[in-house]
């Protein structure tokens, strides 16, 4: 990475796939139907096509791993994990909170995360020992410590499974407020202190990778339902809190959810 600025790289790729899906915005899409039963647009696969092209321009050498078309060199030192559309759902149905997500991973590592959202004009930025900021100012997460004070979110029940939910709905009625919807937004609110808790299930790592480097970028705790740290290969279940005192309060509350089975 001697000669490439990994932060300026990443605000081309987010350049580049909002020029894709920002055109594609509230017009008469095709919506197709993928294997997972996620819906999937020319939207997205146009922008994670744009931002593969650039990375094989400016560093060839670098893995990819996307949500529209797969993995390339994997085992890479470096790794670049995208997202075009986070929140294809939204996209399709005219709401403004769905949002771009790119990573640089090094050796497993989160070494930036940015969070984009196109039609807001906010962009959320992490990287460790540097902090996060939108738009160039510095956000810090709340100062939350209790789930009675807490304001937590998630994107929608259906992506829980029965005793997932269960867990997750007790969990929530312990706090001040709740609430849906939002997608990789609710990661930013929480950064930006707006929010101090969000929990979610069947995420993949291309949804989650880049939330890890601007959440701990802000002050906040991301990990698994089970308190480990997120990599490539996680269950798909993310807490996130604003305090490590209030993110160990909410796993105690989902500490008896059984493991997923693979």
């Amino acid at each position: 990475m001697s000669t490439i600025d990994p932060l300026s790289l990443a605000g081309r790729l987010a350049d580049i796939a909002a020029s894709h899906s920002l055109r594609s915005f509230r017009t008469g899409l095709q919506v197709d139907t993928k294997a997972d039963a996620s819906p999937v647009t020319m939207a997205d696969r146009a922008a994670e096509a744009a931002m593969r092209g650039l990375l094989a321009e400016a560093v060839p050498a670098h893995g990819i791993l996307g949500e529209e078309h797969g993995r390339e060199r994997i085992d890479a030192d470096h790794l670049w994990v995208l997202d075009p559309i986070d929140g294809t759902k939204s996209f399709i149905t005219g709401s403004p909170l769905w949002g771009t997500l790119i990573a640089l991973v090094h050796q497993g590592r989160v070494e930036l995360g940015l969070i984009d959202m196109p039609v807001l004009g906010e962009r959320w930025i992490g990287q460790p020992g540097l902090g996060a900021r939108c738009n160039g100012e510095a956000v810090r997460t709340s100062g939350c410590t209790a789930l009675a004070q807490a304001r937590v979110v998630t994107t929608s029940p259906d992506a829980f499974a029965p005793e997932e939910w269960a867990a997750y709905d007790a969990l929530s009625r312990a706090c001040a407020m709740r609430r849906f919807g939002g997608d990789c937004y609710g990661y930013a609110q929480l950064a930006g202190g707006h929010v101090d808790l969000v929990a979610e299930c069947q995420l993949q790592p291309y949804d989650y990778m880049a939330l890890v480097g601007v959440v701990e970028a802000a002050g906040g705790v991301i990990t698994d339902w089970k308190g480990r740290p997120l990599g490539i290969g996680s269950n798909g279940r993310v807490l996130a809190a604003a305090t490590p005192a209030l993110h160990d309060e909410a796993l105690q509350r989902l500490e008896g959810v059984p493991e997923v089975v693979a």
